[in-house]
């Protein structure tokens, strides 16, 4: 069975159509130059409904460890997911200081953007391919770009992982027949504006998840 996360959730009927859903993982993405940004303590008292139902995934980019001590202290996630340049060693650090496990996402343009993964695989609980952000962006994901998903085809990793960047509810079931992906990350393409989730994109993503 395909495993799902919603990604840069922000409100409760949001969150509410990904956990009806069946979403296995659900992402506040705690990024102040991200559209989809949450402060940790709305985050907490947004994400308390999904405790136990799904697991709490905290997006950071190079979060220092005043913020990550804020985020593990207030939200209690499950994961922390690292989107940003932060290296093994820097994950070790953040799973002792918070207690959470990790999700690295690595950026995918070509066969060769792989080797980092076999780096990550001792020190991260799951990997996540995203597509690499369009020259000039500012952000490191959430953009609607996708990669090649044949560059997964037969690829086997030690650690769960997700294939994420540019899916939504009409393509997600070709990149998961194309890369043969245990898991996937959805963010803007189940939004009708940046930031903006849609209840009824969240449930059909997850449809043609679970149908695939």
């Amino acid at each position: 069975m395909t495993l799902a996360k919603i990604c840069g959730l922000t409100t409760p009927e949001t969150l509410d159509a990904a956990l009806a859903g069946g979403a296995a993982f659900v992402g506040a993405v705690i990024f102040p130059r991200s559209p989809r940004h949450i402060d940790p303590l709305h985050a907490a008292a947004l994400f308390e409904r999904a405790r136990g139902r799904a697991k709490i995934v905290a997006v950071t980019v190079d979060a220092d460890d005043a913020l990550l001590t804020e985020i593990a202290l207030i939200l209690k996630p499950d994961l922390i997911q690292l989107h940003g340049s932060e290296t093994p060693a820097r994950a070790e650090h953040i799973r002792t200081l918070t207690g959470a496990g990790i999700i690295k996402a690595l950026p995918i343009r070509v066969h060769e953007d792989f080797a980092e993964a076999e780096a990550w695989e001792p020190f991260a609980d799951h990997l996540m391919f995203d597509a690499k952000p369009p020259e000039g962006s500012d952000l490191p994901g959430g953009v609607g770009a996708r990669f090649d998903w044949t560059l997964l085809a037969d690829r086997a990793f030690r650690r769960p992982w997700f294939v994420a960047g540019g899916l939504t509810p009409e393509n997600v079931a070709e990149a998961l027949r194309i890369s043969g992906a245990p898991a996937v990350d959805v963010s803007s393409g189940v939004e009708t504006a940046p930031g903006v989730k849609e209840p009824a994109l969240i449930a059909a993503f997850l449809d043609a998840a679970r149908s695939a």
